[in-house]
């Protein structure tokens, strides 16, 4: 075998420690983005908030709010060079997602410089704007207004302290409220509770302690199933459905009786007859087995049935913390008026998800003067990472701005007739507009939020795959589902559309969709089928 040299040019994209931060920063959401941001506050002494920023408008939004008339193209963003770095960026593959924090040892590749550069200017001056979803006009934002509401436990301890308790059964109500879940359910057993709570040494002195802590609770238990909202405190569904009913019933009982009050009253008895039973009867609607166990009637049966629909199987549902569902939208988009080329829609970033960031100049320039001392070389890195973290911060809302401002002209008739309207559009589509890969895209519209006229909508919900139609163009797959809505919500209850009627409309209006797709995007919705959607 002869041996030898020889000289081969290849290329390849080197996956630095930059590349991986501005990777992973664009796949955030904005509360991930947050959390990130405050890591690293804490951990680089050269990054600080610019408190001042709302103040000037040297390094403001303007320059990133662009305005897209429907009847013609995009309006193109200026080209910069953190644009372009993303192009770079978004070519590496999909599962490059290396965590990297401010205190892993790596090399940031500085080159030495400690003169304040132009990018070390603060990332996002505007001002903040006092928007919410609420729809009111104060300064409060929906974060602060979720954190005003009372929760289910504080509701139910302040009627507690209305009951005249001992202070042993009062903490035994209080330990039953601290039990319960999100929905307002007692899912441990009361024999649990008791056992976590013994901690006596003897067996005997164990069991004695036991049946004591087992009759406190049986007590506190009916004291809190007497509270509101009514149906709290229940051990299942079938439980909470009893109590609902029975309120309503004794309710019924104490008002004037009228012979409508009377049959009034003969329904909510069958209704608590039903609710005794298995629940898996009633949520089959099987009527005949019902009538059969006695019950009622048939059409007593049918009125409870009807009942017992409109109670609530989750009494702790409003009480549920809205700081965890709150969206906070990245990109709004504002209609400003038709023009004689069609309606204008304005496309910027949401400022109050902007961080406002900057090197810290008075640190910079101390490292400055004694750069020629060689001890300060990690203190140069840490300058250099917190110059790529800006730089990477503005990189990633000007990719979700580019991709947003691209996904509104593609979807120009969802932001006209809404999403009836709404076109096929895939990944590729945009990435090819854009010159950008697939997978920064994916990146960008996942867990990214757009306000728009319409509501806001995460910026996956604009792509969707198109359904052949009788003209030989697409439908969009967000479209049907829009259409199926409507056919349902116009349905008569009493004989409710079946998936294969469903399907035989669609080919009508020349959407071809097959039953088993008609299946899907109605589970998606969350609409029953048929049989559970018929009035008794």
């Amino acid at each position: 075998m002869k041996q030898g040299l020889s000289l081969r040019v290849s290329q390849h994209l080197a996956l630095t420690p930059q590349l991986q931060q501005s990777i992973r920063l664009l796949q955030l959401s904005t509360l991930e983005l947050s959390q990130e941001i405050e890591q690293m506050l804490e951990a680089n002494p050269f990054l600080e908030v610019d408190q001042e920023a709302a103040e000037r408008e040297d390094f403001g939004l303007a320059q990133a709010d662009t305005t897209v008339s429907l009847g013609d193209r995009v309006t193109e963003l200026a080209p910069s060079s953190a644009q372009e770095q993303t192009s770079s960026a978004s070519d590496i593959a999909d599962d490059v997602t290396t965590p990297l924090s401010a205190d892993d040892d790596v090399s940031w590749e500085g080159d030495g410089t400690t003169e304040m550069a132009p990018d070390d200017s603060e990332w996002g001056s505007e001002a903040k704007a006092h928007t919410n979803n609420l729809g009111d006009g104060e300064d409060k934002d929906a974060t602060e207004l979720a954190r005003m509401q009372e929760s289910l436990p504080d509701f139910l301890h302040r009627q507690a302290l209305r009951l005249r308790l001992s202070p042993t059964d009062q903490a035994a109500l209080r330990f039953l409220i601290e039990s319960l879940n999100d929905d307002g359910y007692l899912e441990e057993p009361l024999e649990e509770l008791a056992h976590s709570l013994c901690n006596a040494s003897n067996e005997d002195e164990r069991l004695e302690q036991t049946e004591e802590l087992m009759h406190r609770f049986t007590v506190a238990l009916r004291l809190l199933q007497s509270l509101e909202p009514v149906g709290v405190g229940a051990r299942h569904l079938g439980e909470c459905l009893q109590i609902q009913v029975t309120a309503l019933l004794a309710q019924a009982r104490v008002t004037e009786l009228t012979d409508a009050d009377t049959h009034h009253i003969d329904v909510l008895e069958v209704a608590l007859r039903i609710c005794q039973q298995p629940m898996d009867m009633l949520a089959r609607r099987d009527i005949k087995r019902l009538v059969n166990l006695g019950t009622g009637s048939d059409a007593m049966v049918r009125e409870a049935i009807a009942l017992i629909g409109r109670l609530e199987p989750k009494p702790g549902r409003r009480f549920v913390d809205v700081e965890r569902n709150i969206i906070v939208p990245d990109v709004i988009v504002s209609h400003l008026g038709n023009t004689a080329s069609g309606p204008q829609f304005r496309v910027r970033l949401n400022p109050d998800v902007m961080p406002r960031l900057r090197v810290h100049d008075i640190y910079a320039n101390v490292l400055r003067n004694h750069k020629a001392s060689s001890s300060h070389a990690g203190l140069q890195q840490r300058l250099q990472e917190a110059r790529w973290f800006i730089k990477n911060i503005q990189q990633r809302f000007d990719t979700i701005l580019r991709v947003s401002t691209a996904v509104v002209d593609r979807q120009k008739n969802f932001f006209t007739h809404g999403e009836l309207a709404m076109r096929p559009l895939v990944l590729r589509e945009i990435a090819d507009e854009l010159g950008l890969h697939e997978s920064t895209i994916s990146r960008v519209t996942t867990a990214k939020y757009l306000a728009t006229p319409f509501g806001t909508f995460e910026l996956k919900y604009f792509f969707g795959s198109g359904l052949d139609t009788e003209s030989g163009a697409s439908a969009s797959s967000t479209a049907v589902r829009a259409i199926i809505k409507q056919f349902i919500q116009a349905e008569n209850i009493k004989k409710p559309l079946s998936d294969n009627q469903l399907s035989e409309m669609l080919k009508e209006q020349g959407i071809e969709c097959a039953r088993r797709t008609v299946a899907k995007y109605r589970e998606g919705l969350k609409i029953a089928p048929a049989t559970l959607r018929k009035a008794l």
